[in-house]
């Protein structure tokens, strides 16, 4: 296990090298005519059409598809949910005839499912981390494996364990880098000065030790690998106190405390992977389940709550402080943040009359109401009916939907369009570094898909037009 972690980190270096040595450049030219070329804007091509290689591909994958399956009534869809409603018969058959008591036991292990709203879209959030394993979990469990990972690996590689413990087990981005920054400066001073006493112990009680290293978890496993040994020592007032000694046996060299120090500088947190939480859904079955689970909102209901509520607290309480006309002159520069108004006019039947609010007002309302989302639930129609679902983060590109269900498709390398519920095609060439909240479809869209114009003709020619998902993909259809 502790070799997953030094080739973390030696990934993690050979990138950073990678990224320092700025762009490349032919062997023809001096680096200072390609520095020149560099800061040029490139322009945007557009393509025209499929470029060559495009085309031997899409032939290749056309011929594929005109070839017939041994079966040539088999159509992967149908098939799919023939298997489906064949399947519920037998369990309606099977539980007509079965005994009493098998009962009771069947109803125990239901009640250990995971009780998830009939209305939900998706079950929740799951991520991925192949430095630890292939297994797919919510995000806090995994905070909870990542950190019993790392405390296990703390015996056999303690400097660069404790490096990522600091990065991973804590939360405050800006205390876990003022603790680095100080616990660089500890082992610098060692390697400086290497003969002056000071700088070879910590006074435990020294405010900065206290309030930029202690609290971060990982900091004392660091300086434990550094060399350094908790022991009592009388302070300049003559009293016991704790400190943390430097000990050159305790190290190999003080030369090696410079490898900790950059690993401490290039340590960065383990990172999960978004799992796609891929679902195959019948249309009756897309219809009943829209609603989106709390793990797909930036705050939670809870902290929504709250946040409310603590609002509220402050505005009575400055209220019940300030005099008339101070309220008055904070109404009146409140007011002046705007420079519309919306006016509504009710009438005796009850009809309500509202003026129209500007382009900008409205897409500016749009953008606060998608930034409440971590995550987005894109759903992808076929002509025959199937959604393919997967889950996104909001700050992804177009692209990664592109490939996501070009992945899912039994001829993913023949060209195809994917259009937005306003009827724009998407296409990679023009949207493909757009993220999911420029695009607006945030939180949930559901996306139709036709194949490309430039193969229709082949694709409404071939036995095989009506399918589109692998069979292995048609096989996660959900139980209606």
């Amino acid at each position: 296990m502790a070799d997953k972690i030094k080739k973390f980190f030696q990934k993690k270096k050979a990138d950073a090298k990678f990224k320092l040595a700025g762009p490349g450049h032919k062997l023809t030219e001096s680096t200072s005519q390609s520095s020149e070329s560099s800061r040029k804007e490139v322009p945007v091509v557009r393509r025209s059409g499929l470029s060559q290689e495009s085309k031997v591909a899409a032939e290749a994958a056309l011929a594929r598809l005109q070839q017939k399956r041994d079966n040539p009534a088999f159509n992967t869809s149908l098939a799919a949910i023939k298997a489906q409603v064949r399947k519920e018969l037998e369990n309606e058959k099977a539980c007509a005839t079965e005994s009493t008591h098998t009962i009771p036991e069947r109803k125990k292990s239901v009640d250990h499912e995971v009780d998830v709203p009939k209305n939900y879209a998706a079950s929740g959030v799951f991520f991925k981390c192949p430095l630890i394993s292939n297994e797919i979990l919510p995000r806090e469990e995994w905070k909870r494996n990542i950190k019993s990972f790392l405390y296990e690996q703390l015996e056999e590689e303690r400097g660069l364990t404790a490096c990522l413990i600091i990065q991973s087990c804590n939360n405050n981005r800006e205390k876990i880098d003022t603790c680095v920054e100080t616990l660089c400066k500890y082992l610098e001073n060692i390697i400086t000065y290497p003969e002056q006493e000071k700088y070879q112990k910590i006074r435990m009680s020294n405010r900065a030790f206290c309030e930029r290293v202690q609290p971060i978890e990982g900091a004392l496993e660091l300086l434990l690998a550094a060399g350094f040994r908790e022991e009592t020592l009388l302070n300049p007032e003559g009293v016991d106190e704790q400190y943390m000694v430097f000990k050159k046996e305790n190290v190999p060299s003080v030369e090696s405390l410079t490898t900790l120090i950059d690993a401490l500088r290039s340590a960065e947190p383990i990172q999960l992977e978004l799992d796609r939480n891929v679902q195959v859904l019948l249309p009756s079955q897309a219809a009943h389940q829209l609603a989106l689970p709390p793990a797909f909102y930036a705050l939670s209901a809870e902290e929504l709550k709250r946040e409310q509520l603590l609002r509220t607290e402050a505005i009575e309480k400055s209220q019940m402080l300030r005099t008339r006309a101070m309220r008055e002159k904070d109404e009146l520069r409140e007011m002046r943040r705007y420079k519309f108004a919306l006016i509504r006019v009710r009438f005796p039947d009850g009809i309500l009359l509202q003026m129209l609010r500007t382009r900008a007002m409205r897409e500016k309302d749009e953008l606060r109401e998608m930034r409440r989302y971590k995550f987005a639930l894109i759903r992808v129609r076929f002509p025959d009916g199937i959604l393919l679902q997967g889950t996104f983060s909001v700050y992804e590109r177009y692209n990664e939907i592109h490939e996501f269900v070009q992945e899912h498709l039994e001829h993913g390398d023949l060209p195809f369009i994917l259009n937005t519920p306003t009827g724009h095609k998407l296409t990679s060439d023009e949207d493909g570094s757009k993220s999911l909240i420029d695009l607006r479809l945030v939180p949930a869209t559901v996306l139709t898909f036709s194949w490309d114009p430039s193969i229709l003709e082949e694709i409404n020619n071939s036995p095989n037009k009506d399918v589109y998902l692998k069979p292995e993909v048609m096989m996660l259809v959900k139980e209606i």
